[in-house]
């Protein structure tokens, strides 16, 4: 109860939640025209339409104006140029009942903000604040709001030492609180890496949980299959489709999945397999907002097979692709799971006679089933080769115990009945461990490997 307690505290409201109800946005997205900030593989009309999309995720806010601003260096104080930063300040001040700006950069510093939202005034948000009122939005779980909560300390630290510096710059009174011998900052700062401390203990232990039921799937021997991919590339849809779960209820926005969540399904061979759903990504995602998933992306480096999800009609596709690579290289995944990773083009019904240019990626429509039973043959073959399953042919007398053994410890594929002599061929899928039983048990029988 005194676990719970201190949980629930830590889940209590936040002092980052961007204003209660609706908001009125102009999302400004300032377009880098060269050098080394600026990306090949994008342009500013599909970065700004990524923006749009993560405003619209969210309940009760509106998009009121799209501006693009050129910039050479999205860094500085004020992002733009003097001349460009008038020419924007006067559009925000002529939109009807604006109540914030969206600056499409992953983070702006407290001072920047504080600058601008002076200029503006209106609130400031940028990727990093957004993106964790969207999670903080979709959490449900108790981990996947703790995952928040921490991802939130970066933010409070950052506002603390602006808050701080505003205090010193006020004449008169001590800088010391009422005799503590602590000036405000370090107050504040120890309350916050107590908090944090809390939240990782928190975390661990949930962790530990997890790591638990992990070890009990393991003893079941039933393999996991990871599902990954860009945000709303249709991973849940695709998993629906693969295990029939009709309580699986895809979203088409951004972020819709936050926790790990885990289905059943059937390969050809009736082998049982689990489908791990997974968070999606981002590109641009701050690094703080991934390391704070960790937790939950740590499940992938037990999985048997990786599926990489992508939505092939996306104009940023190739983007897209890189940055999931790029955060699957940084959990410092086994190599064996990056080398045999299976690459799923998903979304084919929206392009006339769709073929992949990429060697061994499969062509799918998660929405309309086209190309999934090529998809769970191809699973099977790299979940047979990752477990170290077999496919074996025994034969075994039918009065004894050996089918119904089978049955409780293997995947039975087909069973032969030969009534002359009471004895049946029997078709299974058996991991090594069982094998090693079957073996013990029954060592009379007559093994042909497939």
């Amino acid at each position: 109860e005194e676990d719970e307690a201190a949980l629930e505290e830590l889940l209590g409201p936040s002092p980052l939640v961007p204003g209660p109800g609706a908001q009125r946005v102009a999302i400004v997205h300032p377009a880098v025209k060269w050098g080394p900030q600026k990306s090949p593989l994008t342009t500013a009309e599909v970065q700004i339409a990524e923006a749009v999309a993560l405003v619209d995720t969210l309940q009760n806010w509106t998009v009121l104006d799209k501006i693009i601003i050129p910039t050479k260096n999205p860094n500085k104080k004020f992002v733009f140029g003097k001349g460009n930063f008038q020419v924007l300040t006067e559009k925000i001040k002529k939109l009807p009942h604006v109540t914030a700006v969206f600056l499409n950069v992953e983070r702006i510093s407290s001072l920047t903000k504080k600058e601008l939202e002076g200029a503006w005034g209106v609130k400031v948000f940028d990727r990093y604040t957004v993106v964790l009122h969207i999670f903080r939005c979709n959490a449900r779980t108790k981990e996947a709001k703790l995952q928040v909560a921490l991802a939130e300390i970066p933010l409070l630290r950052s506002n603390l030492k602006n808050e701080a510096s505003q205090r010193d710059q006020q004449r008169g009174g001590s800088r010391y609180i009422m005799g503590s011998g602590e000036t405000f900052l370090e107050t504040q700062n120890r309350v916050l890496k107590e908090r944090e401390l809390k939240i990782r203990n928190a975390l661990e232990k949930l962790r530990r949980k997890r790591a638990l039921l992990r070890t009990q799937r393991r003893k079941c021997e039933f393999p996991m299959v990871s599902v990954m991919g860009y945000t709303n590339c249709g991973k849940t849809t695709l998993i629906k489709a693969l295990t029939g779960e009709a309580g699986l209820q895809p979203r088409d926005q951004l972020f819709a999945t936050l926790d790990i969540t885990a289905h059943a399904g059937y390969l050809p061979s009736h082998m049982a397999v689990i489908y791990v759903d997974t968070i999606g990504f981002l590109t641009d995602l701050p690094h703080n907002l991934v390391e704070s998933f960790s937790a939950t992306l740590e499940e992938v480096a037990y999985s048997d097979l990786i599926v990489h999800v992508r939505d092939i009609t996306h104009p940023e596709t190739i983007l897209q692709k890189a940055t999931v690579l790029s955060v699957l290289r940084n959990l410092n995944l086994p190599s064996h799971l990056l080398d045999s990773m299976v690459e799923v083009h998903n979304k084919v019904d929206l392009i006339e006679r769709y073929k992949p240019t990429e060697e061994n990626a499969l062509a799918i429509s998660a929405l309309h089933g086209h190309g999934l039973e090529e998809l769970k043959q191809e699973i099977e073959k790299k979940i047979l080769t990752a477990t170290g399953k077999k496919i074996l042919t025994v034969n075994i007398n039918l009065e004894g115990p050996q089918l119904s053994w089978l049955y409780k410890e293997a995947a039975v594929q087909e069973v032969e009945v030969l009534p002359e002599d009471g004895t049946a061929r029997v078709k299974v899928i058996i991991g090594s461990s069982a094998f090693g039983r079957y073996k013990n048990l029954f060592p009379n029988s007559k093994i042909f490997m497939s």
